[in-house]
């Protein structure tokens, strides 16, 4: 049977890619990538803000300061390192130098940061030294973590010319990597401080000394481990999709992120999301409830899911449009928080602060694991939608345009969700100070006010739904599916077959004479 789309007719074997089962990355690479996806994840940052807010306790103002300095180089950074990306061409591949490069130097200032405790012991919150240290440490590492970022994402678009071979391999290693214990430092960090809260150790040191030690002991052994597996993965891996031989230029770049439609909408939805005010679960596990160890025993009802998730994500591909699917991928959480918010205010009193089921371990138990439950249905859907829409949106890049601009593309995609986000941060940061936070109660073993208490739950609940939910509307007109999305991949896979042949062969004027015709139907268009 002959399809004819949009003037074309192609045969259902060239629009059957989804029932292709080629593959490029071998077994070696493969492992590599799920050893490298797990240490994405490997390490204790989901207490980082509690780190540097009552560990090394610098003051919020200045927290908020920084946070509006680092946001102002993030973006000026980003443009410039974009640029730079885009036009590197080696023999190592587009992104790869950037990935060995760094890894040295952004493990060494990942410990300096680790270190602060020690380095600044006995300094008060308002140190200005220890701010401008701070400070300077952040800034160093946003440069280094762009590059790296960047590198990331683009070797993860061109790491295979095949979309069905991608979805594989990503899908792959997000099942896998629970399994080479991802989570494991931030589970031990949870007991750690759960034992160190309550006193549990039988030590000389003060409470604050102890918890110095465990931030400064697990951030540096888990930058250490998971910069040598990124390292190994980097040494290993190759870039597939073959860069065009002309650089394209800044103009170029830049029109290429304009005129993908895909890209624009699924930029918009992020930079609309970003705006989201959110609160720490940990903040309010620990200021709140005094029990940090409620994240990991809320997910075991939920853990059997998880790994079974993956197996939904093909029959949710089949059925549901990527629109559809990432809509509730990205807000299947904040919509399930409605409830918990809802039941933690059950015998609240809004007037004195006093009451409420959220101040209980037992019922909040029941509603987080609840939570994680019907949340882990859609952990599998979560973690591949994402980044697959992406890759569709670089290739949709590569079919419009002959040329593929991930490192302008992903800053720009980037950089729009980091000025939300980043103002979501600088006045999550101000609110707290606001209410009253009190940043050396844990150290000082000291109970947040009520309202501060009710003022965490809402930020960790129903505040993030309020201010969180506008990214859903420009994924309303997401159209990069069905016969559209098969007509593309038809034709990338003939024109990258084409192009590949022309190499080995080392015919060079071919592959720019390709170039060139595509480049002068654009301008014609």
């Amino acid at each position: 049977m002959v399809e004819q789309i949009e003037n074309r007719q192609y045969t259902d074997e060239q629009l059957g890619y989804v029932y292709e089962n080629r593959r490029y990355v071998g077994m070696k690479e493969t492992v590599g990538f799920i050893v490298w996806d797990a240490t994405q994840s490997f390490n204790i940052n989901a207490y980082t803000n509690r780190f540097i807010t009552n560990i090394v306790k610098i003051d919020l103002g200045y927290q908020t300061l920084a946070k509006t300095i680092n946001s102002v180089w993030d973006i000026v950074n980003d443009v410039f390192t974009a640029a730079i990306v885009e036009k590197t061409r080696t023999r190592w591949g587009k992104f790869r130098p950037y990935l060995l490069g760094l890894a040295l130097p952004g493990c060494l200032v990942t410990l300096l940061y680790w270190f602060m405790p020690m380095l600044f012991a006995g300094k008060s919150s308002l140190s200005i030294s220890k701010f401008v240290f701070y400070l300077l440490l952040e800034i160093m590492r946003e440069a280094v973590t762009t590059f790296q970022n960047i590198a990331r994402t683009g070797l993860m678009a061109t790491i295979t010319p095949h979309p069905v071979d991608r979805t594989r391999l990503i899908t792959i290693a997000n099942f896998a990597s629970g399994f080479f214990g991802e989570n494991l430092p931030a589970q031990i960090m949870t007991i750690l401080l759960d034992l160190i809260d309550n006193k549990t150790f039988k030590s000389k040191m003060s409470v604050d000394a102890q918890l110095s030690g465990a931030f400064m002991g697990m951030g540096a052994a888990t930058t250490i481990i998971a910069s040598g597996m990124s390292f190994w993965f980097f040494s290993m891996s190759k870039e597939r999709v073959m860069q065009s031989i002309s650089t394209p230029s800044i103009k170029d770049s830049l029109r290429s992120v304009i005129n993908n439609k895909p890209i624009l909408l699924l930029t918009l939805s992020e930079f609309l999301a970003g705006f989201g005010i959110s609160g720490s679960e940990t903040d309010y596990y620990i200021d709140v409830l005094h029990f940090a160890s409620m994240v990991l025993l809320a997910g075991i009802p939920a853990a059997p899911i998880t790994p079974i998730s993956y197996s939904f994500v093909p029959w949710f591909r089949r059925r549901f449009s990527s629109r559809l699917l990432y809509i509730v991928g990205k807000n299947i959480g904040n919509i399930l928080y409605i409830f918990v918010f809802l039941f933690g205010c059950i015998g609240f009193n809004p007037k004195t602060y006093k009451g409420g089921l959220y101040r209980k371990k037992l019922p909040m138990f029941f509603a987080m694991a609840l939570w994680e439950m019907i949340f882990c249905l859609f952990y599998g859907l979560r973690s591949v939608i994402s980044t697959e829409l992406y890759n569709e949106s670089m290739d949709y890049c590569e079919w419009k345009n002959g040329y593929r601009t991930e490192a302008m593309t992903s800053v720009a995609k980037g950089l729009a969700a980091k000025v939300s986000t980043s103002v979501s941060g600088i006045v999550t940061t101000a609110l707290k100070k606001l209410v009253g936070y009190d940043q050396s109660a844990w150290a000082d073993d000291r109970e947040q006010t009520d309202k501060v208490k009710f003022f965490i739950f809402a930020m960790f609940t129903i505040i993030p739904v309020l201010t969180g939910s506008f990214g859903i509307i420009p994924m309303l007109f997401y159209d990069l599916g069905g016969k559209k999305k098969e007509m593309m991949y038809a034709e990338l896979l003939a024109r990258r077959k084409e192009a590949s042949i022309s190499a080995s062969e080392g015919d060079l004027d071919s592959i720019r004479e390709m170039e060139e015709k595509l480049k002068a139907a654009r301008d014609n268009k």
